[in-house]
């Protein structure tokens, strides 16, 4: 007969017990038990795939720790999830997930919703003025103003090229929030996926949910520094292997943004240099042209279980350029190996 030594919640290690398995009533338990073994058993060594039998009468320690460590990660990161979905402030869900290796939460990560200036600068984020539109998708709106068509069609897709800025109402706007020019600061509206990718590429993210072409995904949020700052982390980050730096040129090179350590979802997005998001430039409350916000929209029809990426050397203007993500001005840096697989790889992601 076989027995399970039961942890009982809520109680100390001193009153475990061994029980048969008719006396558990733990069926997803007990699924995740036999599912942890059977990965261990099962998981690739020295290129050849483990197929051990397990006819012993007890399990052996390696495999009983490693099933007690896959435990423990399932309850951190069920843990750092909900901590996700608590400081989130928009609608679509978080969900996190791997069943590719014993890694947890990532220890020195925070999530923020927006930009977080860096000591000695200031984010002004009140507009000067705002329309009077009725129906800002048929009269002069925000958009004229600034010089450059509505970003949008009737179905909330951009319509606009690559390098064109988006300018939406704002807080001193009259128009309600159902406005169709008010779609980036609605936030994301899809549920979505932090998980841990097979290909060495750490965590990744990926849509739950079919997401059309044209659409807005994400902000790309972080901490604001200066491009005296960011060289100097860039070169920290480069020794590495890392890749958070975002430079914020749209009409200047004066900031940059830093997700290594605060950020959201788009914290985890690994790069493609065939990739299924495009880099746009917003402005809405804050209409310094130094200082845009960043926006992620989908180029074509993303099928849910599929992995987001963007292109890290992409820039708001749409180009191609080295002074993109984390490429402030140095001239020597170390050059990370690209695993994105796209048949226009380039190779590197610097």
């Amino acid at each position: 007969m076989e027995y399970y030594l039961v942890k009982w919640k809520g109680w100390p290690d001193s009153t475990n017990t061994w029980e048969p398995l008719q006396n558990l009533k733990c069926p997803l338990l007990l699924q995740q038990f036999l599912n942890d073994k059977h990965n261990y058993l099962s998981q690739v060594k020295k290129g050849k795939a483990i197929t051990v039998k397990d006819n012993n009468k007890a399990l052996k320690p390696a495999v009983a720790e490693y099933i007690v460590k896959k435990a423990k990660q399932r309850i951190a990161l069920q843990r750092w999830q909900d901590e996700l979905n608590r400081r989130k402030n928009h609608k679509g869900m978080i969900f996190v997930e791997n069943t590719v290796d014993l890694e947890g939460p990532p220890s020195d990560f925070y999530y923020i919703n927006e930009y977080k200036p860096a000591p000695g600068i200031s984010l002004v984020n009140e507009a000067t003025f705002g329309c009077s539109c009725t129906d800002c998708f048929f009269e002069k709106c925000c958009p004229a103003e600034a010089g450059v068509l509505l970003a949008y069609n009737k179905n909330q897709q951009i319509k606009i090229p690559p390098g064109t800025p988006i300018y939406e109402c704002n807080s001193r706007c009259q128009c309600g929030p159902d406005c169709p020019n008010r779609i980036v600061q609605k936030g994301t509206q899809y549920t979505l996926c932090i998980f841990r990718t097979s290909n060495g590429c750490g965590w990744g993210v990926k849509t739950l949910v079919k997401i059309k072409r044209m659409s807005f995904v994400m902000e790309y949020v972080g901490e604001v520094i200066t491009s005296e700052e960011a060289e100097r982390r860039g070169q920290l980050y480069d020794n590495k292997g890392i890749t958070y730096l975002f430079d914020l040129d749209y009409e200047s090179d004066e900031f940059t943004v830093d997700a290594a350590r605060y950020g959201n979802v788009s914290h985890f997005v690994n790069h493609s240099c065939d990739p299924n998001l495009q880099v746009f430039n917003v402005f809405i409350d804050n209409l310094d042209t130094r200082l845009p916000r960043i926006a992620l929209f989908s180029t074509r029809t993303i099928n849910a279980g599929e992995e987001l990426t963007f292109d890290y050397q992409m820039k708001g203007s749409g180009d191609i350029s080295s002074d993109s993500i984390d490429h402030s001005p140095a001239k020597k840096r170390v050059r990370t190996v690209c695993r994105c697989g796209a048949v226009t790889c380039r190779g590197y992601l610097n």
